[in-house]
């Protein structure tokens, strides 16, 4: 399966492999990890915010993949491991945090859930806390996507225990 993910990537030109890793112009900007977040976060109000759960796993899914043929492949073409620059990474992970939207803004203003959301993605992507910073060990572009899916997952976690904690 790891050969599929990234055999694909092999024959795609190099400038059109960084352009999708940096997400266009987010990975060259100053603190692209947020840019690319920001991104994300849009991506998510476009595609998903208002479709069905299995549309939003399937899309989510299928990105993620995506998302590791394409960062494995940047890693190599760079020559660096896990190059800020890329950050289809957090662009797809980004999404993932808001699964079960639509038992999140009940009684609160969408915009506040949304901001929570991508403020803990930072923070958790960041500080890799609770064994997410030993998902990067994994080989390729899997490290490079994986980490950041289970700092999505924590913050999806702490955004529904939240909600449950401090109903409208």
């Amino acid at each position: 399966m790891s050969g599929i993910l990234t055999s694909w990537t092999r024959g795609l030109s190099t400038p059109v492999v960084l352009a999708l890793a940096r997400v266009g112009g987010c990975g060259k900007q100053k603190a692209p990890g947020t840019w690319g977040s920001v991104a994300g976060l849009i991506w998510f109000n476009v595609a998903f915010a208002f479709s069905p759960a299995w549309l939003v796993w399937t899309l989510n899914v299928a990105c993620c993949l995506l998302a590791v043929g394409l960062c494995g492949e940047a890693e190599q073409r760079l020559g660096k491991s896990d190059p800020g620059e890329v950050v289809l990474d957090e662009f797809v992970a980004m999404p993932l945090c808001f699964l079960g939207w639509d038992r999140l803004p009940e009684a609160r203003p969408a915009w506040v859930v949304l901001l929570a959301g991508l403020g803990l993605f930072r923070l958790f992507d960041i500080l890799k806390p609770l064994g997410i910073s030993r998902l990067q060990r994994l080989p390729g572009g899997w490290g490079v996507v994986v980490d950041d899916v289970a700092a999505a997952l924590l913050t999806c976690a702490v955004l529904h225990a939240a909600a449950r904690l401090f109903p409208g």
